[in-house]
């Protein structure tokens, strides 16, 4: 009996203060096999990015650990990736960088640059917090388009190179792009 009352209250607390998941509380709730798999993937990257160097992989160990540890706090056991969302995501933005750089060089190089710079503001779908700072990382590497500040309420404030393109509905498109990569969000009742 006492143990369900404890297990409502801290229900309780979680409802009222969000998922309320942090620190070691998440990594908890993480299966042995979901941290284990986090570990292997930043191993992996550490060894695609520094190289399979026997020497150096006490260090990959050490990062990919410290990697696990971060992500328990960024990104809980609750949050899911689609992996069908990330590779239809990478292959739009791969073409679109392509598409985008074309144009920015075309533009460097022409006589007189067609530039009409300046700032647009958007309005977001995106939750404000992890995931909008997410989407607004991946839409600063793109050339044409730099969102430089998030309000609160969603709106972004984004530095255009051609305020004549239809920056909203880029950054429509660019945020539903996104939201493909996260997984399907937990249905409530």
């Amino acid at each position: 009996m006492r143990a369900e009352a404890g297990d409502t209250l801290q229900r309780q607390q979680r409802s009222r203060t969000g998922d309320g998941m942090t620190g070691a509380a998440a990594a908890d709730d993480l299966p042995l096999t979901a941290l284990l798999g986090r570990g292997l993937c930043l191993l992996l990257l550490w060894v695609v990015m520094i190289g399979p160097a026997p020497a150096d992989l006490p260090f990959g160990l050490v990062a990919s650990a410290a990697g696990v540890w971060a992500s328990t706090r960024l990104w809980p056991g609750g949050g899911t990736l689609s992996l069908s969302g990330i590779v239809r995501f990478t292959l739009r933005f791969l073409a679109q960088s392509v598409v985008a750089g074309l144009d920015v060089a075309r533009r460097a190089f022409a006589g007189e640059p067609d530039l009409r710079p300046g700032f647009a503001t958007c309005r977001s779908t995106i939750p404000v917090g992890l995931a909008l700072d997410s989407a607004c990382a991946v839409m600063s590497l793109q050339p044409g388009k730099l969102p430089v500040s998030a309000e609160a309420d969603g709106t972004l404030h984004i530095h255009c190179l051609d305020l004549r393109e239809a920056i909203g509905a880029q950054v429509a498109a660019d945020e539903a792009a996104f939201r493909r990569i996260l997984g399907p969000e937990p249905r409530h009742g």
